[in-house]
Formats: C-alpha cells, sequence, structure tokens
C-alpha cells in the first residue's frame, strides 16, 4: 500500500521519529496471564514543509533505532540533526557518518544543550513527535494478529491521517 501525499516544493526536509506501539495479536492471553507484552516499533519520516508522512517502516521490538544513521544520511550528502547524549565522547572518525557526529559532540559541549538546541534546528523534532501522538491517538495498540496485516493497519492510520491534513490545510495562490 502507497501513502498518499500532497507533495512539496523545494528540497524535502524529512524528519524522523520512532516510538512502540502495543500487539493485541495471537498470545495475548499469554501476555495477561505472564506479564510480558508484544511490541512493534513504527518508525516515520514526515515531511517538514507539509506535515505529511511520506516514509514508514514498522519493525519488531528488538530493533534498534541507531541503525548507522549518521553514515546513511552523510551518504546522501544529507545534513542530520541527531542530540547527542549528554555523556557522549567523540569516536574515531573512520567514516562520514562519525565526522558528522563528533561534529555535533563538539558544538554540544561548547555552546551547551540548550543553545546547541536552537542553533542546530533540534526544536523541528517536536513536529514529528506531534505526528506520532495522532497516530496513537487513533489507536493504543494493533489489533491484527500477523506482522503483514499490523503493517497495513499502521499504513492505513498514517492513510488516513495525511488525508486529514490534505483537507485541513488551505492552499494558497497568489493573485494578479
Amino acid at each position: 500500500m502507497s501513502l498518499p501525499y500532497r507533495g512539496a516544493t523545494g528540497p524535502l526536509n524529512l524528519l524522523i521519529d520512532s516510538t512502540g506501539i502495543k500487539s493485541e495479536g495471537e498470545g495475548e492471553w499469554k501476555a495477561r496471564k505472564h506479564g510480558w507484552r508484544i511490541w512493534r516499533k513504527i518508525h516515520i519520516g514526515i515531511g517538514e514543509e507539509t506535515l505529511e508522512v511520506r516514509a514508514v517502516e514498522v519493525t519488531t521490538s528488538n530493533v534498534g533505532d541507531a541503525r548507522k544513521c549518521h553514515d546513511a544520511i552523510a551518504a546522501r550528502n544529507a545534513h542530520a540533526v541527531i542530540p547527542p547524549r549528554k555523556n557522549a565522547k567523540p569516536r574515531k572518525p573512520t567514516s562520514a557518518g562519525a565526522v558528522t557526529r563528533n561534529e555535533a559532540v563538539r558544538a554540544s559541549r561548547y555552546l551547551g544543550r540548550a543553545l546547541w538546541r536552537n542553533w542546530s534546528g533540534d526544536h523541528r523534532r517536536s513536529r514529528v513527535e506531534t505526528k506520532m501522538n495522532c497516530i496513537k491517538l487513533l489507536g493504543q495498540s494493533l489489533m491484527s494478529r500477523d506482522f503483514d496485516r499490523q503493517i497495513a493497519e499502521i499504513k492505513v492510520r498514517i492513510a488516513v491521517l495525511n488525508r486529514y491534513i490534505a483537507l485541513g490545510i488551505p492552499v494558497t495562490e497568489a493573485v494578479g
């Protein structure tokens, strides 16, 4: 299933976030009995200009967010704004991703975390976090049992959200 979106003018500034969502699928009674839950992880990317979801990936809960993000971003000649941990230490500059991460660590230490966030544009991250909250407002858990159907369920939710955005944001045109 493809995601409907209006598109934007100019380059795509993609804001990325991920969160966990409970899966009600197979074995839910075991979860209640033994106290464990089945989780899926939703990774989304939204266009900064239109706030529409442009990319989605659903994984099992054991897949981490840091899948060599800095290297993947650097390979696309893009600019990453990923806040370093408070206790982050520079890494060996063995790749372009490590170099950009080290620059972020140095800048964060030099400017302080609050100034670094304003300087780097990290505040834009709240937009994708808000979008993730909208996805969860459509349901805190997945009802499908099969993993492929869970992916389809999430994509349907996102398609609905994108359609609402398309209906709710006015399109302005210059007259004259």
